[in-house]
């Protein structure tokens, strides 16, 4: 694939922001978007227990630099501060996730009067500074409690989920924009319970598919748990998206493009958009055994109309027939990942992020083009809920951080987002991540943020990508 005019172009908007600013189109929303676990910290506060990610992370040698969430970048405490930043950067909205290990700890039950009071001051704090809300309801933090029962692994949860969801929609349902569901189902599903590199450590491989429906399924009953609380905002899911491609010219590999591509995109897009789970190359039917027993009744929930798609780029993904000869993965080492029937290989033509990532902004329009290409008439408006890249960061002498990669990147990415795609309408535009934070199993070691957090301190510090963002939003004119 040749590199796109916007790609080419990026670096012309370095230095006129404003002037990419103007190509953005009308009713456009730029936003930032966080996730609870990652920043809040207080994981003892207002009777919170336990998720998976607080079991995960104390196991030894789990996170790359031993560190733990439990102060994270304290926005507990220091919300305010957070959204004065986000007014000064102008941004239309604001994603973040609402904790369900803090809001319904256990996973069951009344919600939490005091993490209800949290909630609701950042809400009305967002508010009052004019920042629309939009709260995902789960992000990856599962109640411990239910991990006991198996898990996403078990239907029951599902439907945890559902009053999970309608109890948060009569508490939150007045004053949210948009509601995201559950967030990149594809990446529990595969890191969490295929791989074992994310909470809750399991090694599945395709016995984890139940994982994977059950989230769905969990998503579909919360649309309508949602509905019948009576919510005023619009309601969707995100899940990642990477297109794919053979990395070779064999028949081989192009069905374990294919493969990967179901695995990781279709079993998750097919269900909630067309009602059914996509068709199984013959030669890998047996590993997906598990989709034949599927009831009717689920895809019709799963399939509830929405207000929007989330979508959530970050690179393109290249497969090669045969299973791989180490146990590296995008997002950490997975001995059990040997066992794959494909491999994942490198892009050397393009950079790479901090953590390792290509940048190849020209993808987005790929994805863009896929889902209109698949979907058609039954695809929603969509939103890039989460696009956004780690890079080593420096602090210089004089305090500032001058991180011209990232700028780069946004504005490769947004000059793509701007343009469109045929049959997409895409409503907006969410950056991972406002602050430096929690990065999960990789700890502090990567920083996605348009603020720097010294985490000693907690000091804020805006980096030069928040100053060029600040300039863009600034220049549209629509």
């Amino acid at each position: 694939m040749t590199t796109s005019k916007s790609a080419r172009t990026g670096r012309e908007w370095l230095d006129n922001p404003a002037g990419l600013g103007e190509l953005m189109p009308a009713g456009f929303t730029m936003g930032v978007a966080t996730s609870a676990f990652q920043i809040e910290g207080a994981i003892l506060g207002d009777g919170r227990e336990p998720s998976t990610w607080d079991t995960f992370m104390a196991q030894p040698g789990r996170i790359a630099d031993g560190s733990d969430a439990a102060v994270s970048t304290d926005h507990y405490h220091r919300y305010a501060e957070d959204v004065r930043l986000m007014r000064e950067l102008g941004v239309d909205s604001y994603r973040f996730s609402l904790g369900w290990s803090r809001l319904q700890p256990g996973g069951r039950g009344q919600l939490s009067r005091s993490a209800v009071a949290f909630y609701d001051r950042l809400v009305d704090e967002l508010l009052a500074n004019g920042i629309k809300p939009m709260a995902t309801l789960f992000h990856w933090d599962t109640p411990e409690a239910l991990q006991h029962t198996g898990g996403w692994l078990e239907r029951d949860t599902a439907h945890r989920f559902a009053e999970y969801a309608f109890l948060s929609g009569e508490a939150f349902g007045d004053r949210i924009e948009s509601w995201v569901t559950v967030n990149e189902p594809a990446t529990v599903t595969l890191n969490g319970y295929a791989l074992g590199v994310h909470a809750p450590g399991a090694t599945l491989l395709f016995d984890s598919l139940p994982a994977a429906h059950h989230q769905l399924l969990g998503h579909g009953l919360a649309v309508e748990a949602l509905r019948a609380a009576s919510v005023t905002g619009a309601i969707g899911i995100t899940n990642v998206h990477s297109p794919v491609q053979p990395a070779g010219d064999s028949e081989d590999d192009a069905l374990a493009a294919e493969l990967f591509d179901i695995v990781h995109n279709r079993i998750y897009a097919d269900p909630v958009l067309l009602g059914r789970y996509p068709q199984i190359p013959e030669p890998f039917e047996h590993l997906f055994g598990f989709l034949r027993e599927i009831e009717p009744a689920d895809l019709t929930a799963i399939s509830a109309p929405l207000d929007f798609y989330g979508l959530n780029y970050y690179m393109p993904t290249r497969v090669a027939a045969g299973s791989p000869t180490d146990a590296t993965t995008p997002d950490g080492q997975s001995p059990v990942s040997r066992q794959l029937p494909f491999s994942l290989k490198p892009w050397p033509e393009y950079p790479v992020t901090g953590f390792g990532w290509p940048v190849a902004p020209e993808f987005l329009a790929v994805a863009l083009a896929e889902h209109a290409d698949r979907y058609g008439d039954a695809l929603p408006p969509l939103v890039i809920t989460e696009g956004g890249a780690s890079y080593p960061d420096v602090v210089q002498r004089d305090g500032s951080i001058d991180d011209e990669a990232r700028v780069l990147y946004l504005a490769e990415h947004l000059a793509v987002a701007f343009a469109g795609v045929p049959g997409v309408t895409l409503r907006g535009y969410f950056v991972w991540s406002l602050l430096d934070n929690w990065e999960w199993t990789a700890g502090f070691g990567q920083r996605f943020g348009l603020v720097h957090v010294n985490f000693e301190t907690q000091s804020r510090t805006p980096k030069r990508s928040f100053a060029w963002l600040q300039r863009l939003i600034g220049g549209r004119t629509r």
